[in-house]
């Protein structure tokens, strides 16, 4: 169908205002990861919709029964849905854009609220994953992480091999805290930055969603939604975008090159300023 006439030249404005900005960096929400073919969770079709939403004590229940979760995790009956689209989920072309943007110096850092690794998987190198990464297993006491194969689980629940304590999987539970490495450098990106990207997300979700609002209010930074609906940081932004990432992000791309005088593929091409 292709971008409106509207939405490329809202991408032309992104373009400049990315350019003339000291630190740009990206909060990423569900509506990136659903155009790899991932389910949402909320809303219509949703997976707690249909499933219903977890327990808010999750995370208790975890700590209370660490043995019993890991079991239940293992048996593999919960949301075969999700698990087998995050197997088969690759980067879209959205992902990909970021990744130029980041390799030629115009994108700083990434913020996700996606557990998919598809991020990673596209080659982003300076990114932080609030709620965590579905490959992972991380420990609750010195949050230490792991790739999942490194971890035995013929004994269970598995304890880390750095500090003894309790390993679960890297994504945050409700009733968990962030992670509180991943919480400092996400308030910190969110400190350095004077132009924000808010790319598929409905800006409902806490602490993530305040990010951008701590640019705002620390550096009075731009705000640019790019999203094929209104959200709860629409009416906070200077400049919408009013189409999905995986369409507007190579778009994106290519505005800038236009404005840096460059054909060519951005990585390694000098900043403007």
């Amino acid at each position: 169908m292709g971008l409106s006439d509207s939405a490329r030249a809202a991408l032309d404005a992104t373009a400049r205002a990315m350019l003339a900005a000291r630190y740009v960096t990206a909060l990423a929400g569900a509506g990136m990861s659903a155009e790899s073919g991932i389910p949402t969770f909320r809303g219509p079709g949703g997976l707690w919709t249909k499933y219903g939403a977890p327990d808010n004590r999750g995370y208790q229940q975890f700590l209370e029964d660490p043995r019993g979760w890991w079991e239940r995790r293992l048996n593999g009956n919960q949301m075969p849905e999700m698990r087998e689209a995050l197997d088969r989920a690759q980067p879209n072309p959205g992902h990909h854009a970021l990744v130029e943007l980041e390799d030629a110096g115009v994108l700083r850092h990434t913020v996700t609220q996606n557990v998919d690794n598809l991020h990673r998987a596209a080659g982003s190198r300076s990114i932080s994953e609030i709620h965590g990464n579905h490959t992972l297993i991380r420990c609750v006491a010195c949050v230490s992480r792991f790739e999942r194969e490194e971890i035995p689980l013929d004994e269970l629940p598995p304890m880390c091999s750095r500090c003894g304590g309790l390993l679960k999987t890297d994504t945050v539970m409700f009733g968990e805290p962030i992670p509180p490495d991943v919480l400092r450098a996400c308030q910190t990106e969110a400190a350095r930055s004077d132009c924000v990207l808010i790319l598929g997300t409905s800006a409902i979700v806490y602490p993530a969603a305040a990010l951008p609002d701590v640019a705002r209010r620390l550096n009075d930074a731009t705000l640019i939604e790019i999203n094929p609906n209104e959200t709860a940081l629409t009416d906070a932004c200077s400049i919408v975008v009013r189409a999905p990432t995986g369409e507007a992000l190579p778009e994106l791309v290519a505005a800038i090159r236009r404005l840096r005088g460059d054909t060519r593929s951005m990585a390694g091409v000098p900043d403007a300023t």
